[in-house]
C-alpha cells in the first residue's frame, strides 16, 4: 500500500510576526526551546509542545517515506484560526500563517499540499484569502467546524462553501474550540469526546441545516477523525427525522440521501470504526488521514486500513491514495 494520499496532517511555522497588535495580549507566539523542540503560547498560557517536524520539510518527508507516504496534505493547526477576532485581525493572520505554510512546502511541492486557513467569521474577506491563497499555490482549505455559535449552516459559512464549489477548491473540516468544563478537563476528554460530538454536529448542520439542498453538489468537503461521532449514531438521527419530523424535517430528504455529499479521514484507529465508516459512506467516501505530526495522530500512516482484513484490494487503494486524488483534483 505504497503511495498513499495523506490528507489530514498539520503544520506550525518555526516563527512569526509579532501578532500583539492584530491579536492583543493574547496573541499566539512561539516559545523556541532548541533547535527542534518548542511550545505554542496563547499570551502566557502554555497550548501545545511541538518538535521540528512541524515545521521542517526534511524531518517530514523522512517520516512519509518510512510510512510509506507518497503525498500529504499540509494544513494550519486549528489554534491560528483566531475566529473570536474581528475579521480584520484575523485576515492578517491568515495571511501571515499561509504565506509561511508556502515556504514550509517548498522544498517538496510535488509531495507536500498546503492548505490555507481563512478568517471565516468574515465571509468577503474569508473569499478573498481563498482566492489569494489559491492564486499563490495553495491546493485547498481548511476551515474549523464552527464560528462562535454558528454553524456550518449560518449564512456566511454556506456562502463561502459556495464560493470553493465555484472555484474546485478542497475543503477539510477539522474541530476546534472544543467546550471547556471540570468534567472536561481530565483526561484530554475535550480531545476524546468532544472532538467527535463537534464533528458530528457540523455533519448535521449540513444536513439538518438544508445546506445540501442548496449547495452545488460539486462541494469537495471532507471532514476530519472519521466524522467523529456521526457514523454511529446516523440511525438514531434517520429515526429522529421520521419520528419528530415537526422538529427535524428541516432538510428536503432523510439524512442518508446526503451521505455521498462529504467523506471523512481514517483517523478512527480500530479496523470496527472502520468498517462502520466503509459500511455507512462507502470506500469512496473514505481517505487516509493521520493527524501528523501530533501525538494523538497514527503512525505509521495508514495503519488501520493497511491492516484491516475486511478491506478487499480494491478498496483498499480506493482509501489510500484513489479517492484523495479526485478531492484534490490531481487525477
Amino acid at each position: 500500500m505504497d503511495g498513499i494520499i495523506d490528507v489530514h496532517s498539520h503544520y506550525v511555522p518555526n516563527r512569526w510576526p509579532d501578532l500583539t497588535t492584530e491579536a492583543g495580549p493574547n496573541a499566539p507566539w512561539l516559545k523556541v526551546e532548541s533547535e527542534s523542540e518548542a511550545v505554542i503560547m496563547v499570551g502566557t498560557k502554555e497550548f501545545r509542545r511541538i518538535q521540528a517536524d512541524c515545521w521542517d520539510a526534511g524531518r517530514r518527508l523522512a517520516d512519509m517515506d518510512a510510512d510509506g507516504v507518497q503525498a500529504q496534505v499540509v494544513s494550519p493547526t486549528p489554534a491560528f484560526f483566531n475566529y473570536g477576532r474581528t475579521g480584520e485581525q484575523a485576515a492578517k493572520i491568515s495571511r501571515i500563517f499561509n504565506d509561511l505554510a508556502l515556504d514550509i512546502v517548498a522544498p517538496a511541492p510535488d509531495r507536500l499540499i498546503p492548505f490555507c486557513q481563512v478568517p471565516l467569521q468574515d465571509t468577503d474577506a474569508a473569499c478573498r484569502e481563498l482566492e489569494r491563497s489559491v492564486a499563490n499555490g495553495h491546493r485547498g482549505v481548511e476551515i474549523g467546524n464552527h464560528v462562535g455559535d454558528l454553524d456550518l449552516d449560518s449564512e456566511g459559512v454556506v456562502t463561502f462553501l459556495q464560493h470553493c464549489a465555484s472555484l474546485n477548491v478542497p475543503v477539510f473540516v477539522h474541530p476546534w474550540d472544543m467546550a471547556s468544563s471540570p468534567r472536561l478537563d481530565r483526561w484530554m476528554a475535550q480531545w476524546l469526546t468532544a472532538m467527535p460530538a463537534e464533528t458530528h454536529l457540523s455533519i448535521l448542520a449540513l444536513i439538518l441545516g438544508g445546506v445540501f439542498d442548496r449547495i452545488d453538489d460539486s462541494l469537495k468537503i471532507c471532514f476530519a477523525h472519521g466524522g467523529g461521532s456521526f457514523a454511529f449514531w446516523l440511525g438514531r438521527m434517520e429515526n429522529a427525522w421520521h419520528g419528530r419530523n415537526d422538529i427535524i424535517g428541516t432538510s428536503e430528504f432523510p439524512p442518508t440521501h446526503y451521505l455521498d455529499r462529504f467523506s471523512v479521514d481514517s483517523v478512527v484507529f480500530d479496523e470496527r470504526a472502520l468498517r462502520l465508516l466503509v459500511d455507512t459512506l462507502g470506500a469512496d467516501g473514505v481517505m487516509v488521514g493521520s493527524d501528523y505530526p501530533y501525538p494523538l495522530g497514527e503512525r505509521p500512516v495508514g495503519d488501520v486500513v493497511r491492516k484491516s482484513a475486511f478491506l478487499d484490494d480494491a478498496a483498499r487503494e480506493q482509501i489510500a491514495r484513489q479517492n484523495a486524488e479526485r478531492f484534490l483534483g490531481i487525477s
